[in-house]
This record gives structure tokens, sequence and C-alpha cells, in this order.
């Protein structure tokens, strides 16, 4: 480890190869946790190259638990998190209101780090066993259109470096591998990153993979639609911009869609949204980023339609069935 780190401290770059070779040899034990956290700190001051981006991916891969849901065609909402925005779970409900629709959901998820209560925590907290057990992945996906895979459950290396990652506190560049290792490798994703530069090496390295994308980047920073701002979206028909009011919106507030301080705050604004009742502000945002999602899986939709059934899913309480029947399985 040594070695790896004077080559970081002189600003060296790996090649794809050699960053597949470290992240193997931190899944497997090779290093103790104070190498690991040095090699992570690293990362947290310099940025990451497309090699190494890819090389980190595929070494995730190779050791990853497969998740085979005989050939169901899945998305997956996933974002980097490490925006620092702490909003409320947007893309976790974004993924009961997509499911609701009617469409089948492989959801990747994780404890939060940077932010204070993940996908995990809140599902978690509402009483949702994980679990890695195929069978009952698949019932549930079956049954509520979705299954959730809790990231440390099929990854050796995020359990190695979970306590590292807790007691870092920031965001690290494990925090931008996390939508790209989903174990089920869906074939459609709706993918939120935390900047720029991220989400163009996000596209250059989708657009050579057969999946349906969409990428997206808020410009104040949200991995995800936030309607605070203008976003990005990269996919396979490009590069494009879009304004809140250009897809028929009102800007908001950023405090409209702050998430709570503990996990039951975030939990008790994650049932209320799911129970119809969420603000405003609340249900567009989480509409949207379903919308955006649907919109990737049925590219010739417009975008209205997409949230319109959207809507429907929430507001009749697709969604909220959907989530009862996943926590039954």
């Amino acid at each position: 480890m040594k070695q790896i780190l004077n080559h970081l401290f002189e600003n060296k770059s790996f090649t794809k190869e050699q960053a597949q070779e470290i992240l193997t040899a931190i899944s497997t034990g090779k290093y103790n946790s104070s190498q690991i956290a040095a090699f992570m700190t690293a990362y947290c001051m310099r940025n990451i190259t497309v090699n190494e981006l890819e090389g980190f991916r595929d070494a995730m891969l190779d050791l990853c638990l497969p998740v085979d849901l005989g050939g169901v065609e899945a998305i997956d909402l996933c974002g980097t998190g490490g925006d620092g925005k702490d909003t409320f779970n947007i893309s976790t409900l974004a993924s009961f209101v997509v499911a609701g629709a009617g469409y089948k959901v492989a959801k990747h998820g994780n404890y939060g780090v940077s932010s204070g209560c993940g996908s995990s925590n809140v599902m978690e907290y509402l009483g949702y066993s994980f679990t890695s057990d195929i069978d009952t992945l698949k019932r549930s996906i079956d049954t509520a259109n979705i299954c959730f895979l809790h990231a440390p459950l099929f990854h050796p290396a995020m359990k190695t470096v979970a306590p590292i990652r807790r007691e870092l506190g920031v965001k690290t560049f494990f925090n931008m591998l996390g939508p790209m290792v989903n174990p089920a490798q869906p074939k459609n994703q709706l993918v939120g990153v935390y900047n720029l530069e991220l989400a163009r090496m996000y596209a250059y390295l989708y657009q050579r993979s057969d999946r349906s994308y969409t990428i997206l980047n808020a410009i104040d920073g949200y991995d995800e639609v936030s309607l605070t701002c203008d976003f990005k979206t990269f996919s396979p028909e490009g590069e494009k911009i879009y304004s809140p009011e250009g897809i028929g919106f009102t800007r908001i507030d950023p405090i409209e869609i702050i998430g709570g301080s503990t996990v039951d705050e975030s939990a008790e604004i994650f049932t209320t949204v799911l129970n119809g009742n969420g603000t405003e502000a609340q249900n567009n945002v989480v509409l949207v980023n379903a919308a955006l999602a649907i919109k990737t899986i049925k590219k010739g939709n417009t975008f209205g339609d997409c949230f319109y059934e959207a809507e429907e899913s929430l507001m009749q309480l697709k969604a909220l069935k959907s989530f009862k029947t996943l926590l039954a399985n």
C-alpha cells in the first residue's frame, strides 16, 4: 500500500487494470483499516480518472454476489449520494412510484454515509428485512414489482469499507461506484450524480453498454432532479439541459425538499409522501424523477405521458400498495 499511496501523492493515476487489482486487494482483506482510510482520503483530494472508475467498477462486479432475476427487464433508480444537500429519500420514493405504475424495479441501496438517511436506513426503519435470497427477491419483484438490494449483502468491498466510510463521514469514490454496481445489472437505469464531470464519465462508460439509461445532474449539485434549478441529462439520445419551467413546473426553494435530521424524521416524510399527503413540492420532485425513469424505459412516450403515469401511481396509492406488498414478502 505504501507504493500505491506514494503513487497517488505524486498525482499519478492508475490504469484500469491497476485500479481493478487494488480494489480487489482491498475487498479481500489485504490491507488494514488505516491503509484503506488513507487510500480513500487521497481520492477525496484528487479527481478520479475514467480508467480508475472503470477498474474499480469491474472489481466490484467481479467480486459481487450476482442476482439473476430470471430475465426480468428491470430498472434501477439510484443516485451517487454525496451531494451534501440532505434531501428526503427522493429516488427511493420514486422507485415505489415506478413499481406502482407497473414497471419492474431492482432498487440498489445502502446506508447513508455523507447524508443522514440513505435508502437502506429508511427501509430498515420501516420494517424491511434485507435479504440476498434469490427466491425472495424474485417473489418480491413478481408480487410488488420491486426488490431491494442492500449493497453490503452483495459486495464484499462495501462490507469491508463500511466502518471506515462511516468514520470518515464524507463522500468517497465508493459513492461514485454505487449506481454502476447493482448486482442485478438491470437493463434500464436512471442514475443521479453530484457533479457534471462525473456525469460525463458515467455517460462515457454507459454508452459502451447495451443499457437504456438516463444520467442526470442538477446544476446546483443535486444528484437528482430537484426542481430548484436547471438540470442536465445524458442518454443514448445525447446530452440535454432542462429548466423546471420548460417541463411545466415552478422553481422551488431548496428548503421545501430537505430531509429529516434523524432517521425517524426521514421515515415520517417518506410515509407521508407515500400515503399521498406530501406537499406539492415533495410530490412534484418525486414524480418528475419517477417520470424520467418511466421515460427511460418507454423512450417513445412524452414526458407528460410518463408524468401522468407516475402521478396516478402515487395519488391512487398504487406506490403505497407496492411498498406494503414488499414488506409482506
